[in-house]
């Protein structure tokens, strides 16, 4: 399952003993992950947001904090790049989500993937979670996590400082249609502009014949789409005032009447994305991922257009369909911030004991490995009660 996640803004950082407990205890569970199941369970678990979340718990994250995400990528990541797990995590927050391209190609080798689709893969993730989906939350963390097969995830995370939220995107195929398949949050009933929504299909395929009209005839359409969203006398309403004039919208209603849409004013900086679409227009609607000029306010210009102009509406569907269980494994070790009670550093310990002893027995034998797997389970069970 892939998703979204909407977490509280939180303040405050993790106590640096705290910090090395929790390395321990995520090293530990890695390390049972891949022994058991391989790296690539890491990488699906990584991509369902309530399995993410639960990881975050088990090292001692409170369950609702938006820093909870940077401290697990963050140790993950130092995890991944201090042993061979087959498993590495590159980006994060700020410096490093802005280095990730530079990170990639020295990295990727580490466990056998190709640097560019590695790079691509991320690019792609970037752009459903912030150009081709618009929901108000504004891009602070950005990770990619892959396998040694070729398994990768994107985990980005914006900022919404109005809401006081963060949402958590996981994003795990290169797909321009509905890349989150499993979303889980706080729904919003209003301002979202959501381009890689299935319904939002023949949308996304007018975006590219309109490209392809060239970037100063795309700038008159916008400009009257604009027009007749603000209720400004247009051209076509001078045409509608004629006897025989049939120029409705094609969805029969007043063109003025879309609430949702406000007018785009195209400045010198729009212009010239506009003119890099126009000179290298995607071929199709998956082109949309790598398509150069395609940024948020083209795609606003475009949907605006696209549904005022020629009635074919995009969608407005917050992708957010799961509601978050906050408290699954909260209670294995406490939390940072102290709920559901403060962080129990010996419990912590005693679990790091634990699985470290379990994946060595795992490593013995067969036999071995299947009595260390049922003492594993008898330590899991109570976690799940």
């Amino acid at each position: 399952m892939t998703g979204v996640a909407d977490l509280p803004l939180h303040s405050g950082k993790v106590p640096p003993w705290m910090l090395k407990v929790m390395e321990r205890l995520a090293r530990s569970i890695a390390r049972a992950i891949v022994e058991i199941h391989g790296p690539d369970a890491v990488v699906r678990g990584l991509a369902d947001p309530y399995w993410f979340q639960a990881f975050n718990n088990a090292i001692g994250m409170d369950w609702d904090s938006s820093g909870s995400t940077t401290v697990l990528l963050a140790v993950l990541r130092k995890v991944s790049l201090s042993e061979d797990l087959g498993f590495i995590v590159v980006g994060g927050k700020g410096r490093r989500m802005r280095g990730i391209d530079s990170e990639v190609e020295a990295l990727a080798d580490r466990v056998g993937i190709d640097a560019s689709k590695l790079l691509g893969f991320s690019q792609a993730a970037g752009r459903v979670s912030n150009v081709l989906l618009q929901d108000g939350y504004s891009p602070y963390i950005h990770a990619v996590v892959a396998s040694e097969t070729g398994l990768m995830v994107a985990v980005q995370q914006g900022m919404n400082v109005e809401a006081g939220l963060s949402r958590r995107y996981h994003v795990d195929r290169e797909s321009v249609e509905e890349p989150f398949r499993g979303v889980s949050g706080i729904l919003s009933h209003s301002g979202v502009l959501n381009a890689v929504a299935s319904e939002s299909k023949e949308a996304r395929k007018l975006y590219v014949d309109l490209a392809r009209e060239g970037a100063s005839r795309i700038e008159r359409m916008v400009l009257e789409a604009s027009r007749m969203v603000s209720g400004a006398p247009t051209l076509l309403d001078y045409m509608d005032r004629h006897p025989g004039a049939s120029h409705r919208n094609a969805s029969g209603g007043p063109r003025s009447s879309k609430p949702y849409y406000k007018p785009v004013p195209i400045d010198s900086r729009t212009r010239k994305y506009l003119e890099m679409l126009a000179d290298n227009p995607p071929v199709d609607e998956q082109d949309l991922l790598t398509a150069p000029g395609l940024t948020p306010k083209v795609v606003r210009a475009l949907a605006l257009v696209a549904d005022i102009i020629y009635g074919v509406p995009t969608s407005h569907r917050d992708p957010v369909s799961t509601p978050l269980n906050p408290f699954v494994y909260a209670y294995s070790v406490g939390g940072k911030d102290g709920v559901p009670y403060r962080f129990d550093r010996r419990t912590a310990e005693r679990v790091v004991l634990a699985l470290e002893e379990a994946v060595e027995l795992a490593r013995l034998g067969r036999d071995e490995k299947l009595r260390a797997l049922r003492r594993l389970r008898r330590l899991l069970d109570p976690l799940r009660s």
